[in-house]
């Protein structure tokens, strides 16, 4: 019993040794690297984008090191950079009391201007300089030659990578900026014959495409569908620039009575195109807008199916057989 007891306690000895060696031993990669942390993400994720990288010795040495020091799941989100030298210890220490050295702001297609300066005011790391500001107030910090107080639309999803404490602000210069050089470039290589004449017309229809589809394949015929529209002067009838203008009324479904109740957004009573985008369109968007499909489309409804497709039509009589068959089931 002695002897096993010994060897038992060797076996102990060692294995705490090893474990101890592969935590706190610096391990040299040659470079630097980065680690980014999503938000939410915990200790496995970390670890397994570490190895993937063969930046740690052993990835369960982290793991049981998080767990020891309880930070498993107490990740600070951000961008690390790490230096070319450091151990498993060194990252655990890193991430329970270091901040990141830059923040990740993802904004996504089809978001409203609300909705993005909810993110960013929620947003850790970050100087808040433009909370509480109103939205006028904003676009003069952002662009203060801007001819317009209405900001909807004027920003670009995407994800912005900035300094840890930077101001807020600088997040919003940086979609705005790339808003407009993508608009440019939509606008600059657009195709004939569009039925809206500025480029802010193309950015409004381009946010109603955002909001009527995300499947790539659907743009350009949704985009055919409107233009077609506007040039026969149909009103564009379309449910989520309704929604915009019910603001804050909407709650998850449309009334009859929301489709007659008139607002400058509801294009089932107004013609042509609402006043302003009614959402931030992604560049996919703007390129449909500025190329609609060459296609004879008046009506589209979506197929409620996995898909995310949508069903295209002619004529009235196709549309309504498309909405028995795809939207009642009959």
């Amino acid at each position: 019993m002695k002897k096993l007891f010994s060897l038992f306690l060797i076996l102990m000895l060692t294995a705490a040794a090893l474990f101890a060696l592969l935590l706190f031993l610096p391990k040299n990669n040659g470079q630097a690297v980065r680690l980014k942390v999503e938000k939410g993400q915990g200790i496995s994720g970390v670890s397994r984008q570490l190895a993937e990288q063969n930046a740690v010795y052993s990835r369960y040495v982290l793991v049981a090191g998080a767990y020891l020091t309880g930070i498993q799941n107490r990740l600070r989100s951000g961008n690390y950079r790490l230096p070319t030298e450091f151990s498993s210890w060194d990252i655990l220490r890193r991430l329970k009391s270091g901040r990141p050295d830059t923040v990740t702001v993802r904004i996504i297609e089809g978001m409203r201007f609300a909705q993005m300066r909810r993110i960013i005011d929620e947003t850790a790391d970050l100087r808040h300089d433009t909370l509480g500001w109103t939205d006028e107030k904003l676009l003069a910090a952002v662009d203060p030659q801007t001819g317009s107080r209405h900001p909807e639309g004027l920003f670009a999803p995407d994800s912005y990578e900035i300094d840890t404490g930077a101001s807020d602000l600088q997040v919003y210069r940086l979609a705005y900026r790339k808003l407009q050089r993508n608009l440019k470039e939509a606008w600059d290589d657009r195709q004939s014959g569009l039925p809206y004449q500025t480029p802010y017309g193309l950015l409004i229809m381009a946010s109603i495409i955002e909001k009527e589809t995300a499947h790539p394949d659907d743009r350009r015929l949704v985009s055919a569908v409107f233009a077609n529209r506007l040039k026969i002067g149909m009103r564009l009838q379309t449910d989520p620039t309704v929604i915009y203008g019910m603001g804050s009324s909407y709650r998850g479904r449309i009334r009859k009575a929301d489709l007659r109740r008139d607002t400058p957004y509801n294009t089932y009573t107004r013609a042509g195109l609402p006043p302003t985008p009614i959402a931030l369109p992604g560049r996919a968007a703007l390129e449909a807008a500025a190329h609609p499909a060459n296609a004879d489309y008046l009506y589209f409804v979506s197929r409620m199916d996995s898909t995310g497709k949508s069903q295209f039509s002619l004529t009235l009589d196709e549309h309504n057989a498309a909405v028995r068959r795809y939207i009642l089931k009959r």
